[in-house]
């Protein structure tokens, strides 16, 4: 799941049940510093009055992933109101994790060892033990949240932080400009996503994120290289094309039917009386290949560019 998933689903929300079994983890390593700032996933969409700017975000990032290129801090200037997938109100919200924890508390009796095969349950046995968890706080709760929870415990023994996420940053700043922001869904919509998996599509879910916490960090930093120098190509073969050929059911519900609830709201952006111009920050994944947003914006006939001075011509596309 740390390859296929936790970059497509936004999840911001996700950051926030980090700490509910990171106590025993190891502290995160101390990440590299970075010479230059990312490359950005950055498109532009116009009609004759209005431009979207769509930025492909990394959910959990270093200190070392900063300053943002020129490109991002000149489309941050240029527009006047900002999207992101959950509003910053709702990110705020102190009910936020409540209200994940309630939905994935179990309502029918059962326990998680029920829901999983003796080789996945094993597996995650093993994967307690060697992180210094105890399964007693995972046995009342569902396979989706123990996956996402594995995952996001992943991410941040590498260094990487919600707080430093691109999405994080983004919401500092509008509130510091004054900026007016709006979520593209509320919180309850991305806990429903999850909640609604049906039993097979979770127990994939917790075989995935176990299988990918087996073969260690190297995934993982390949990805977020592969974020910060803007190679939108190599992400999408590698997470959503990987899942969709593999995961078709997960890669439906996390990705294509999220893409196409978003997108009349951001073409009511476009097409909204004025000249108002706006930054949506989303998950990069949301905004590759055919599924993706950018796509979708262009098969309406949208004017669609990417922004990235530094990328070579074969990139920008």
């Amino acid at each position: 799941m740390l390859k296929r998933l936790h970059s497509l689903k936004p999840l911001l929300l996700a950051g926030l049940i980090a700490a509910t079994f990171t106590a025993g983890a190891d502290s995160p390593a101390k990440a590299a510093a970075e010479v230059a700032s990312p490359v950005p996933l950055l498109w532009k969409v116009s009609d004759q009055n209005n431009a979207i700017y769509l930025l492909g975000s990394f959910h959990l990032l270093r200190p070392s992933d900063y300053p943002l290129s020129a490109d991002v801090e000149a489309a941050f200037e240029d527009a006047e109101a900002v999207m992101f997938e959950l509003s910053p109100a709702e990110m705020a919200s102190s009910a936020l994790p409540t209200q994940m924890m309630q939905a994935a508390l179990r309502q029918d009796g059962k326990t998680l060892q029920d829901d999983l095969d003796a080789a996945t349950w094993q597996k995650l046995q093993n994967y307690a033990e060697q992180n210094n968890l105890s399964l007693r706080n995972f046995a009342t709760f569902e396979p989706w949240f123990v996956g996402l929870t594995i995952s996001i415990l992943e991410m941040t023994k590498q260094g990487l932080d919600p707080k430093f996420g691109l999405d994080t940053h983004f919401m500092d700043i509008a509130k510091q400009a004054g900026k007016p922001t709006n979520g593209l869904e509320a919180a309850s919509d991305q806990i429903r996503m999850l909640d609604g998996m049906d039993a097979a599509e979770q127990r994939q879910f917790i075989a995935e994120a176990l299988e990918q916490a087996e073969k260690g960090p190297a995934e993982m930093e390949a990805l977020h290289r592969a974020w910060r120098n803007g190679d939108a190509d190599l992400l999408w073969s590698k997470m959503a094309g990987e899942m969709k050929r593999e995961y078709p059911r997960l890669y439906q519900r996390i990705n294509v039917d999220r893409n196409n609830a978003w997108l009349p709201k951001i073409q009511q952006r476009l097409t909204a009386p004025g000249a108002d111009d706006t930054l949506v920050v989303v998950g990069a994944l949301h905004l590759l290949g055919d599924d993706g947003v950018v796509e979708k914006l262009r098969g309406k006939g949208y004017k669609v560019e990417r922004v990235c001075s530094v990328c070579e011509s074969k990139v920008k596309k």
